[in-house]
């Protein structure tokens, strides 16, 4: 049994780990990763599947979750999922679709137009991601154009989105500015 919520900060170690564990150190050069880089995830959606069965000072992390702000071409403002992750124990029992309808749902309550995807077509296509809406957009550097998936969360979301992913959003780096008489 696992529940999901918000990412909290002592799941990061964790996550860490298991991302290792799942995808190695090749995650760090996927070119989904440049557009991760130096941000915050968008806010809300970065999600965490724990253990229920362990008490709340020693849960376990199960599973893990992210999407992105980012810009599909030069107008439209899109999320970028990934990575998803799920601890190999645990694979096969529903954890990442759980995880999956979790993120949509949540993107869809906050208000997002669309989510996209470099992955497993055969698995995502489940949730309801194609290529359609992204034959006129690219990723900045290497990617298989067969896994490039695309979900509208609202009719014609991408409609004439063309160019290239762009990431958005709030840098991981940005503190709150001090008023003038405290800076100095």
């Amino acid at each position: 049994m696992f529940i999901i919520r918000d990412e909290i900060a002592a799941d990061v170690v964790a996550r860490e780990a298991l991302l290792d564990a799942c995808f190695g150190d090749s995650r760090f050069s996927k070119t989904s990763e440049r557009l991760r880089e130096g941000r915050l995830p968008a806010s809300g959606l970065a999600l965490s599947a724990i253990s229920m069965e362990d008490s709340k000072l020693h849960s376990k992390l199960l599973g893990t979750v992210r999407l992105w702000h980012v810009l599909a071409g030069t107008r439209h403002s899109a999320l970028l999922l990934g990575p998803l992750a799920v601890d190999p124990a645990c694979q096969s029992m529903g954890l990442g679709g759980a995880l999956m309808r979790h993120a949509i749902g949540t993107a869809r309550a906050l208000g997002h137009d669309a989510i996209l995807l470099v992955g497993d077509a055969g698995y995502y296509t489940r949730f309801g991601f194609s290529p359609a809406a992204t034959g006129a957009l690219w990723m900045p550097g290497p990617f298989e154009r067969e896994r490039f998936l695309a979900l509208e969360l609202t009719a014609n979301a991408l409609s004439g989105a063309r160019g290239m992913i762009a990431p958005a959003g709030e840098f991981a780096d940005a503190a709150p500015a001090l008023p003038m008489a405290q800076a100095a």
